[in-house]
């Protein structure tokens, strides 16, 4: 009995750190597909349309959306700890399909399986770290999934370097060591406790039921609420359109490293493995080091005006190793103290106890569908036009992040949830 008691004590930064860890698997499982794309097209003779359906059904764009819908709906509804339960037995599923694919319908069905998976951990992730916080410490705790995220794309990228002799095998071994990973965290969630501001709210509103007082708050309201119609526009408008850029170089990136800047796989691997250096280094001294202390909109404006610079680079320079250092550089560290982490923070803080994964949920499933199209375009849009023109775009797509960011910065620093929604909603 004593022994129950303590395994149900998993609390504080022990509890951050193992639902922060499958954003390792999560992020990794994006990686892992980007560094090996081309040696699977090779392996399987897919063509361009291979390409961008691999990349907008994936963790990366359509599959994590949906996901990311059903996951929001499920959080609400039954609970934050049931998706830790049983998500990553069906992520382990996917991986391993990936990982013995043999075929191009076997390894679309397991990006598929992966994607959805990937998507229904990431609101039920960011809501209960939130929830779970000190108001304090909220920024530093978010970060830390953060800080996952940006990991495990590094360790992908190095040990796709690694494996790079190895070819197809190199990227077999990577997927199994994302399913043994997927396996230790599933592990030590399963003595999470449930998340105690969702608990005391469904107490409240089975009181409400029996009373028949329940006053009805679902997605709905996230439109019909001015408050919820201005938080949307802030946090689509920051993750959408920085995502719209950050997605397709996600799983991109080494491609265009390759067929345009005439990289070699591990070179672009390589490249990216530094990128991703950067990211964590600038998540942890700066987003979680700072956003609890300083002014966020000039942490937000800092990393988004980086991110501007680095693609304006890419784009108008030439593509040799001095532009791409730089536009590593720029855009590595502009990520770590940018949109992703920011929308992390800001879309658990908006929204009330009752519909807060749903929120995120359906964001989720907006920017992920948008980058979904986006993906599917891009491929095509870079080998009839020009890199340029794509590049040209993804600056279009950031300027509008920084200035919807700048502009609408929420008031939320050092506050308490119940405090931001008790000035929200009254």
């Amino acid at each position: 009995m004593e022994k129950e008691k303590s395994r149900k004590a998993t609390t504080g930064w022990k509890a951050t750190v193992a639902i922060a860890m499958a954003n390792y698997i999560e992020a990794g499982a994006i990686i892992a597909a980007a560094s090996s794309l081309t040696l699977w097209q090779t392996y399987l003779n897919f063509d361009s349309v291979g390409v961008g359906l691999l990349s907008a059904l994936s963790a990366n764009a359509l599959g994590a959306a949906v996901g990311a819908l059903l996951g929001g709906y499920i959080t609400d509804k039954f609970g934050r700890k049931i998706v830790f339960n049983y998500d990553l037995i069906v992520y382990m599923f996917g991986i391993l399909l990936i990982m013995l694919s043999v075929n191009f319908p076997m390894l679309l069905i397991g990006t598929v399986i992966t994607g959805i998976s990937v998507g229904v951990a990431v609101p039920v992730s960011w809501t209960y770290i939130a929830e779970e916080a000190p108001s304090k410490q909220r920024a530093s705790r978010v970060g830390a999934a953060q800080l996952a995220w940006s990991i495990g794309p590094m360790i992908t990228f190095f040990l796709a370097v690694l494996l790079e002799p190895l070819g197809l095998l190199g990227s077999r071994l990577i997927f199994f060591h994302l399913l043994v990973i997927a396996f230790i965290t599933w592990y030590l969630r399963r003595d999470l406790p449930e998340s105690k501001i969702w608990a005391e709210d469904n107490e409240k509103k089975q009181l409400e039921v029996k009373t028949a007082k329940l006053q009805k708050s679902s997605v709905k309201d996230l439109f019909a609420l001015k408050v919820n119609r201005q938080a949307i526009f802030l946090l689509i408008g920051i993750y959408l359109f920085w995502n719209l850029t950050a997605g397709a170089m996600g799983y991109f990136m080494p491609y265009i490293y390759e067929n345009v800047g005439g990289l070699s796989n591990g070179q672009a691997n390589l490249l990216q493995a530094f990128l991703w250096m950067l990211t964590v280094l600038t998540t942890y001294f700066g987003f979680m080091k700072l956003a609890d202390k300083i002014s966020q909109r000039f942490l937000f404006g800092l990393g988004a005006v980086m991110g501007v610079t680095a693609w304006l680079i890419l784009t108008f320079m030439p593509m040799n190793w001095a532009s791409l250092v730089i536009f590593v550089v720029l855009w590595g560290s502009s990520a770590g103290i940018g949109a992703q982490a920011f929308y992390a923070l800001w879309t658990s803080e908006l929204f009330i106890t009752r519909y807060r994964a749903s929120a995120q949920g359906l964001m989720y499933f907006i920017v992920r569908s948008g980058i979904a199209v986006w993906s599917f375009i891009l491929p095509v849009l870079m080998d009839k036009l020009s890199f340029t023109v794509a590049g040209v775009v993804m600056i279009i797509f950031l300027i509008i992040h920084l200035i919807i960011g700048i502009a609408l910065t929420p008031a939320t620093r050092g506050k308490t949830l119940e405090q931001i929604e008790e000035e929200r909603y009254g």
